[in-house]
């Protein structure tokens, strides 16, 4: 059994003032998110035309999306309609992240003396899952991930305490941590993010327009997700793709330049499997 009041102690000396501080916080984005939706629906549909400073995944992929013949038929022209139901989309997101992570503070102060060991490791596991969410989500995130980062820090030692002296236990916690450590890490691309996220808006169509149209960093860490025979395939249907728009003479440089770099991602695969 983990202990549940060593948990609460801890973050209660550590978090006293920071919980106070982020329920501010939050309290004052969702009233400032809902305010925010409240204006989204009054405004005019003819009305200016303005990109979030930090858009959600609705509105990058819409933008994404914007003139760009890569998509084919899904490409759009983006206008103010469009634009703010999408920003609707990811500020009901957001309201909803927010409110997550408040319960999951919640449920981790509240944590009883001897609590059973599913209860603190379903903590971890949500803690785990909304810094996955929280790149994703619209608007500057950096001090949530931070709070995220400093509570999954406890819950550790808390595990820790309770491996007690098992080496084998240890170990495993060792390499639970360096891999938490790397995945955050990969996880600071947003396109990683977005195409990781299960309600994800790039559709299976616009996989690879979407890595056609990116900048080379996200392009380096997307392309890690996909195994030898889905990078082969994309290639396949980007060639095609790239072949024609090139006959109708279109500007294509970014894209050429990211099927070359896919490319070069193959061949590592290969080689990397032949070694």
């Amino acid at each position: 059994m983990l202990s549940g009041v060593y948990l609460s102690r801890v973050l209660l000396y550590f978090y006293s003032p920071n919980v106070i501080l982020i329920s501010g916080m939050l309290h004052a984005s969702i009233t400032s998110l809902e305010y925010s939706n409240e204006k989204l629906m009054e405004d005019k549909i003819d009305a200016t035309f303005y990109p979030s400073e930090n858009p959600g995944a609705h509105e990058r992929h819409l933008i994404r999306r914007n003139n760009n013949v890569l998509f084919g038929a899904r490409q759009t022209e983006v206008d103010s309609d469009s634009l703010q139901q999408n920003q609707k989309l990811d500020h009901d997101i957001l309201q909803q992240f927010m409110m997550d992570f408040r319960d999951v503070m919640s449920k981790a102060i509240a944590l009883k003396s001897n609590e059973d060991s599913e209860v603190i490791l379903e903590v971890k596991d949500k803690l785990d899952k909304l810094y996955a969410t929280s790149v994703s989500v619209a608007d500057d995130q950096t001090r949530v991930q931070e709070s995220i980062k400093k509570l999954l820090a406890v819950v550790m030692n808390s595990v820790r305490n309770g491996a007690g002296t098992d080496a084998h236990a240890l170990q495993e916690l060792d390499q639970e941590d360096a891999a938490r450590e790397a995945n955050f890490a990969f996880l600071q691309s947003k396109l990683v993010a977005d195409i990781l996220d299960p309600d994800s808006p790039i559709e299976n169509d616009d996989l690879m327009p979407t890595l056609l149209s990116a900048d080379k960093d996200d392009l380096a860490l997307s392309t890690q997700l996909f195994d030898q025979e889905q990078m082969t395939f994309l290639l396949s249907e980007a060639e095609a793709l790239l072949n024609k728009l090139e006959k109708e003479g279109h500007d294509l440089k970014q894209a050429a330049e990211n099927f070359v770099f896919m490319e070069g991602y193959l061949t590592y695969i290969k080689e990397q499997q032949q070694s």
